[in-house]
């Protein structure tokens, strides 16, 4: 890591080293479940429909799994949340290369049914939002060397901050931050469905985004905590979701 690396100072704040050795080691024992081996494929596409689900409902969009699952949800945040979902794995190799690309994907997606043609993949014109973006893709092509779950909570709460897009951004903030973790290779097969750890805490997730906003190191470090919970939260998920693979094998 170099001296003028943005988010080293991150690492300094309080609690968030041991926070994030512990978000690690969870997600690593997760990823060694000896069901993924050989139901690695029907773990993930169960993993990223419940990310979807959690993510649409944190929208304001919540809907009881198995009516996702039975294909009766006909909600446009719903369904822009699945589309999202299901282009992710084909988008990774993309997002450290072109992440501005990637983000208006994801907004086309996300809003297709939502907003205006016009509007769609086209950041707002607010005086904050070009800079910051412009900041935010430099980490993600190159711009940092901190761990991969440092990253994507950044990417995450910046993008929960600007809401650059209009419609539901948080579907967008969500999956960037789940492309982070997947590009970097923290979660290869996309595996980790950290929305359904800030859907179980949502209160929190909601509060600590808002403190993020406030740009106080108190506010960034209520945040990173939170997100690194919702890691562990999504990595028992996971291993659940794994042991009924497995018994049902």
């Amino acid at each position: 890591m170099t001296e003028t690396d943005p988010l080293a100072p991150l690492l300094d704040l309080a609690d968030v080293r041991p926070a994030l050795d512990r978000a690690r080691e969870q997600v690593d024992q997760a990823l060694r479940h000896r069901a993924l081996r050989r139901h690695g494929g029907r773990v993930a596409a169960e993993m990223s429909l419940r990310a979807a689900v959690a993510s649409a409902a944190l929208e304001g969009h919540g809907y009881p799994l198995a009516e996702v699952r039975a294909g009766t949800v006909t909600d446009p945040v719903v369904q822009g949340a699945l589309r999202v979902a299901e282009a992710v794995p084909h988008l990774c190799d993309r997002w450290p290369r072109a992440p501005r690309q990637v983000l208006a994907r994801l907004h086309v997606l996300a809003a297709s049914d939502l907003v205006g043609v016009d509007r769609l993949g086209r950041p707002v014109e607010a005086e904050p939002v070009a800079p910051r973006i412009d900041g935010l893709a430099g980490l993600i092509t190159g711009g940092t060397s901190v761990p991969p779950l440092l990253l994507a909570a950044v990417v995450h709460a910046e993008l929960l901050t600007l809401r650059p897009f209009a419609g539901p951004g948080g579907v967008v903030a969500r999956a960037a931050a789940r492309l982070t973790l997947i590009a970097a290779g923290s979660d290869p097969r996309g595996l980790l469905a950290v929305e359904v750890g800030h859907q179980e805490r949502e209160p929190e997730y909601v509060g600590s985004a808002g403190a993020y906003a406030t740009g106080t190191a108190d506010g960034v470090r209520s945040w990173l905590r939170h997100y690194l919970t919702a890691v562990e939260v999504g990595a028992a998920r996971l291993t659940e979701v794994a042991d009924e693979a497995l018994a049902a094998a």
